[in-house]
């Protein structure tokens, strides 16, 4: 068991993505488009936001993968080391400020594949569905576009495409777990940024590269998404982040958001019981 309910014989699968070691180079975007056949956004996906070097901004039914670009200026770390000019080229970062630096947060997004998901509590049709490796996904062939589990997703990960009159979002490459192979944006990212296994180890590999960041004077480092006992029992994709969560667009204490339907409709089915009563007994009070 790993809390969703599904009760499997082999481990649960999900993603941890380190985002320490991402460089924003965006391969996992062009795979994930291209396995999944997600179409392009248009004309505008050859542009830049204009606050950003990004040009997606962020996830929706085009975009399952989304790298975000974070400018920070900060106080320059103390050199541990004579850094070495490689001559590398640049693509024009902008210039530091006085003694301030400027450091980039990079984050490959994607859906959380949560362990208590409400988007799955409000679809009417069964399209979306939970699969045996324990993750989330939609069968485009049943949803009827009704558009409930958007509202629901305590991430804004899944959208309408209009175009189409369905809902869509990440996948896990279900297809591609069935073949024995692992998620197409794990497999093309350069830098072991985005990893794919079973959650368990995923979680243990986590914690023990948070500590090493740690040790090595990264302070800042910490997991996002990884606690079973947070607000949607934790997630199937968790982070490894250098900042807090709205630094990256995360809400910081998330909550399936299906948690009160249960007393909602207990206090629904209250209420009609009570005017069935009051109406039943007007109605035999009028016959005396």
């Amino acid at each position: 068991m790993s809390g969703t309910g599904y009760d499997h014989p082999q481990p649960r699968k999900g993603f941890f993505t380190d985002t320490s070691v991402c460089i924003g180079c965006k391969a996992c975007e062009v795979a994930c488009k291209e396995w999944n056949a997600v179409p392009a956004n248009g004309h505008e996906e050859l542009d830049l936001l204009g606050m950003s070097y990004d040009n997606t901004a962020d996830l929706g039914a085009n975009n399952w993968r989304h790298v975000a670009f974070i400018e920070q200026t900060v106080a320059p770390r103390p050199e541990t080391s004579e850094a070495v000019q490689l001559g590398m080229p640049t693509v024009g970062a902008p210039a530091q400020d006085g003694e301030a630096g400027v450091r980039w947060l990079m984050s490959s997004d994607v859906c959380k594949h949560c362990t208590h998901a409400a988007c799955l509590d409000v679809c009417p049709t069964g399209a979306l569905f939970r699969t045996e490796f324990d993750t989330v996904v939609v069968q485009d062939d049943i949803c009827n576009g009704c558009g409930y589990c958007v509202p629901a997703c305590p991430y804004g990960v899944i959208e309408k495409r209009e175009t189409d009159g369905g809902a869509f979002k990440c996948t896990l490459c279900y297809d591609r777990l069935g073949a024995g192979m692992e998620p197409a944006c794990a497999k093309a990212c350069p830098t072991d940024s985005i990893q794919y296994g079973d959650l368990d180890e995923l979680r243990q590999r986590a914690s023990e590269r948070v500590d090493a960041l740690h040790q090595a004077g990264v302070g800042e480092a910490r997991l996002y998404g990884h606690d079973p006992q947070d607000g949607v029992g934790g997630d199937g994709a968790f982070f490894l982040l250098l900042d807090e969560p709205e630094v990256y667009g995360f809400p910081p204490d998330p909550v399936v958001t299906t948690r009160d339907l249960p007393a909602m409709w207990a206090s629904a089915g209250a209420v009609a019981l009570g005017v069935a009563a009051t109406v039943a007994g007007a109605f035999l009070g009028g016959r005396r």
